[in-house]
């Protein structure tokens, strides 16, 4: 039997690893965390618990236990963004094939990633390495006010901070050290376009406008996504996406790509690239692939990682998807008290799947875009009909939560809904 070792943090079925590797012909081990560990699939040969899935010295650990009773591991897996560096960092260390760090780089590093795509004459906003406040205040003297600053390894939006003005510069020096990337703001609508990339060409994939944006819902606005219908749009994106995949990588590679798009002056859509995660999209989106166009994006990104060849189909006519995330209504973490979601008068408004903890159930203080106040999916046979349901649900639903250690208080509000 062969060994292989997955690094695990999601507590719904974002991924469904006994489809990827056969537990009963090979031992298949777990490194993950408490709040996951529930979804473990049953056959796993073991699964050890740590604090966190990107604490490279707990995860080594654990994967040094699992190697002395199973043996060496062939491969480790790690389908989240925020585990690929330190599955990255063991391979190094096991010997075993897979990623590397410097392989990786292009892919987390915000910095190297810019300038490879704006190197391969996509247009990109500019950009420049921020180690410092005299640097982002170098490149605002040169290109002006406002400008972005963020961690060349973040994700979620965490850490993403706008300047308007010289005086926000100062807000620079409370922030902890790391390395960060300072770019010109665009005030363009963002899209997200997720998909495979087979080495040569795109292989299926979709485009989606956000309805508020990823740091809004830092800030405790709701977030939305809709999959773009519009043709003409989908053609440039297409042409986009695939320039961007082969400028980052001429192997396969699954892909989160964030994209601006604003309007040149001959009325044409003007796409300027924002960055790529080396991963299937965070959120609803691999629920909506597999539940609605009946592909599994993280089994392609199972089997890049596992040295296989992804074979995905790709359908001879979509549907229209989309999903909302909800925050909770007060800080994590916090108790659920209730909900509510009066039922639409159009029924094709309601969202097909609803995940909505149960009342006395704890939202840990976990990040990221599983463990919030609630999760919604959409389908329709149009943009405009699921944006519809999305901007309706945003309206109407109500979640009651109180601080965790509070014994009484709260009380059924909606949270920030979406903006348009």
């Amino acid at each position: 039997m062969s060994h292989h070792i997955v690094l695990h943090r999601w507590r719904d079925r974002h991924a469904r690893y006994e489809d990827y590797l056969d537990h009963r012909t090979h031992h298949i081990t777990y490194v993950t965390t408490r709040l996951a560990l529930d979804s473990v699939p049953a056959g796993a040969a073991a699964a050890l618990v740590v604090p966190a899935t990107d604490d490279t010295a707990a995860v080594w650990r654990a994967v040094t236990e699992l190697r002395a009773r199973f043996g060496p591991p062939a491969r480790l897996l790690a389908l989240n963004e925020g585990d690929l560096d330190t599955a990255a960092a063991i391979r190094v260390r096991l010997g075993c094939a897979g990623q590397t760090p410097a392989e990786l780089a292009r892919f987390r590093d915000k910095l190297v990633m810019n300038q490879i795509v704006s190197g391969a004459r996509v247009p990109t906003p500019r950009f420049a390495d921020a180690p410092d406040e005299p640097a982002v205040r170098a490149f605002a003297d040169r290109h002006g006010l406002p400008v972005v600053v963020k961690p060349r390894r973040g994700t979620a939006s965490r850490g993403v901070v706008r300047l308007d003005s010289p005086a926000d510069l100062p807000r620079l020096r409370a922030l902890p050290y790391e390395p960060r990337l300072v770019q010109e703001y665009c005030p363009d609508d963002i899209v997200h376009i997720d998909g495979l990339w087979t080495g040569g060409r795109l292989g299926p994939w979709r485009a989606s406008r956000y309805v508020n944006t990823c740091v809004g819902f830092t800030q405790g606005q709701a977030l939305g996504s809709v999959e773009i219908d519009d043709p003409e749009l989908l053609g440039l994106l297409g042409e986009f996406t695939a320039r961007v995949a082969g400028a980052l990588s001429s192997d396969p590679w699954v892909f989160h790509l964030e994209a601006f798009v604003g309007t040149r002056a001959d009325g044409r859509p003007a796409i300027r690239f924002l960055e790529a995660g080396y991963r299937v999209g965070g959120a609803e989106i691999p629920f909506v692939w597999r539940e609605l166009h009946g592909i599994d994006l993280m089994r392609a990104a199972a089997d890049i990682q596992l040295g296989r060849s992804p074979d995905l189909p790709v359908p001879e006519r979509w549907r229209t998807g989309g999903w909302l995330l909800v925050p909770s209504p007060v800080p994590p973490p916090c108790r659920v008290v209730g909900h509510d979601l009066p039922a639409p008068q159009d029924p094709a408004e309601a969202p097909y799947a609803v995940v909505v903890p149960e009342a006395g159930r704890v939202i840990p203080r976990a990040g990221g875009y599983e463990h919030v106040g609630a999760r919604f999916r959409f389908r329709g046979d149009s943009s405009g009909e699921v944006e519809k349901a999305v901007l309706r649900t945003a309206a109407q639903f109500r979640l009651e939560c109180v601080p965790e250690t509070a014994v009484h208080g709260g009380g059924g509000r909606p949270v920030c809904g979406l903006d348009r």
